[in-house]
């Protein structure tokens, strides 16, 4: 059997994340929605403690913050006028951190992301939120589509069980090592936790 290999280690793309002081930390979808209920994440208050570790980490460094909250109107579950959507407390936003609003799973479609992250000189995006096998996967195609170096923390990120093509279910545990596998073949830098990624 030929030895396992990602494309972008194949294609002689980095594999080891940039320092945190030349990123720019980018915060998908941290919203009470996926807290609870319907959409509640597996493993999901271990992860916003991950991603509370990161941006704590981020702020201290005076590195740039950019939260991203989806909305999906009135009344849904990513309603951010109302309590659902709303950005989770212990991870809310600062003054002087951009919230950027989509309506699609890719963060750069529909919204000024890329244009703030240009105006920041952003070259490196570090990559943490919800859900991963969603708008992680596709924000983080999307951030190497247009040029950009992301990188995703793996314990920062969050998905649910899914129904499988042929009636059976795919667990989250399944569904997460895939969604990281899957961006980690060629889209973005993978790291399990945020330790892993240096000052």
């Amino acid at each position: 059997m030929a030895e396992l290999n990602t494309l972008r280690a194949l294609s002689g793309l980095p594999l080891t994340p940039v320092g945190l002081a030349d990123s720019v930390l980018v915060l998908i979808d941290c919203q009470n929605t996926y807290t609870r209920g319907v959409m509640e994440l597996d493993g999901v208050a271990a992860a916003l403690d991950e991603v509370g570790r990161l941006l704590e980490r981020a702020r201290s460094a005076g590195v740039p913050v950019v939260h991203i909250q989806h909305d999906d109107g009135p009344g849904s579950l990513y309603d951010i006028a109302g309590e659902s959507g709303a950005i989770v407390e212990q991870l809310a936003p600062r003054d002087g951190e951009a919230v950027v609003v989509k309506n699609y799973p890719n963060s750069f479609v529909g919204t000024d992301l890329d244009a703030r992250l240009k105006g920041l000189g952003a070259s490196h995006l570090l990559l943490a939120g919800f859900m991963t096998h969603m708008c992680v996967n596709s924000t983080a195609r999307g951030a190497f589509n247009l040029g950009y170096a992301p990188t995703v923390v793996g314990a920062a990120t969050a998905t649910r069980t899914l129904p499988g093509p042929h009636g059976e279910s795919v667990s989250a545990q399944a569904m997460q090592a895939a969604s990281l596998a899957a961006v980690a073949d060629l889209f973005a830098v993978v790291v399990p936790r945020a330790s892993d990624i240096p000052d």
